[in-house]
């Protein structure tokens, strides 16, 4: 498979990059081009590979790629490097994609993201749209040495195990663990119901329980609040108030700000650390983390879907969303009885 190739060399990835600006801080593959995945992903021959290139100056990078790659934008592009980055950084997650685009004989789709949006989102959550992806395995074509950028990139990985733990019993296995994470960044996104398979979580996470495993093993070793027994590959969380309290304090500030709106009364007002002392000690404490994740989700997923129609034009957005609707149905066909 090429999704295989790519993976298993990197030169693949590393070719596709040539033809792009450089000055990335951070260049990474996903999706099913890159990680085997089961349900309708598995019998695509060619899936097309999506990629993430955050910059630090979206203006500069945009100029240079309209220069070497003018054909990839929309009519956008009539409109010059200045208004594609604001686009970019002011309408839904600040992040800007070009797909269906063929590149070196590989369908691919890639996304621009700025590197200051990209690590205020790995941070604080504000959209958990690419700090989403982040949370899952990808392949990592490119990194500077940019400290401040590889430490929200570790810190994101630490709050998606915070945030799920919190969703979980007192004791659960890897996969479940896993599960959870992998299912952050779909709790609330519409095309869960409208485009994207149902069971799309399953799918990433089955076949790829090694890679998570390498993604977030020290993490779990190394966290106070877990009991990490490898082996056994089982889990153990602090379920106590105190427990819950400590990780409740511990998630990334929009997290905690849309646990303090669900459950502040009108009027009340009260600051988000009482707020989070009372979800501590309810039982539904990991539904009401989850309802704080949607919340999240929900409106950065339908923004930037929305962002596509101008992004992407008319005619790409259609092809993609069809392209997205038959491997629903595709899903849909194999469950059938």
């Amino acid at each position: 498979m090429a999704g295989q190739a790519l993976q298993s060399s990197g030169v693949g990835l590393r070719r596709i990059l040539a033809h792009f600006p450089e000055n990335l801080s951070l260049a990474f593959a996903y999706g099913s081009a890159v990680y085997r995945q089961a349900g309708p992903s598995a019998q695509q021959e060619n899936p097309m590979l999506d990629l993430v290139f955050t910059v630090d100056d979206p203006v500069s990078w945009h100029e240079k790629n309209l220069k070497k790659n003018w054909s990839h934008y929309s009519f956008l592009k009539l409109l010059g490097p200045r208004i594609i980055a604001s686009v970019q950084n002011n309408f839904g997650a600040g992040v800007y994609f070009n797909p269906l685009i063929m590149c070196d004989g590989k369908l691919i789709k890639y996304g621009v993201i700025s590197t200051g949006t990209l690590i205020d989102d790995l941070l604080n959550w504000n959209n958990l749209y690419i700090a989403g992806r982040l949370q899952k395995p990808v392949k990592i074509v490119s990194m500077s040495e940019n400290v401040t950028l590889r430490s929200a990139l570790e810190k994101n990985l630490k709050s998606a195990v915070t945030a799920a733990c919190l969703m979980l019993p007192e004791s659960f296995s890897e996969e479940d663990l896993f599960i959870e994470i992998a299912g952050l960044s779909y709790s609330g996104d519409f095309r869960m119901v409208i485009g994207e398979e149902k069971a799309k979580v399953l799918n990433i996470v089955k076949p790829n329980v090694a890679h998570f495993r390498e993604l977030y093993g020290n993490i779990l070793q190394e966290d106070p609040q877990v009991v990490y027994k490898m082996q056994q590959g089982r889990l153990e969380i602090d379920k106590s108030p105190e427990g819950q309290f400590t990780q409740l304090m511990t998630l990334p500030r929009t997290l905690q700000q849309q646990i303090n709106h669900i459950m502040d009364p009108p009027g009340r007002n009260r600051d988000v650390e009482e707020t989070l002392l009372q979800v501590a000690q309810d039982p539904d404490c990991g539904d009401v983390v989850r309802l704080g994740v949607s919340s999240i989700v929900r409106p950065s997923s339908i923004s930037q879907s929305t962002k596509g129609l101008f992004t992407a034009g008319v005619k790409k957005s259609v092809i993609y969303s069809s392209r997205k609707l038959n491997k629903m149905w595709k899903g849909w066909l194999t469950k059938a009885p």
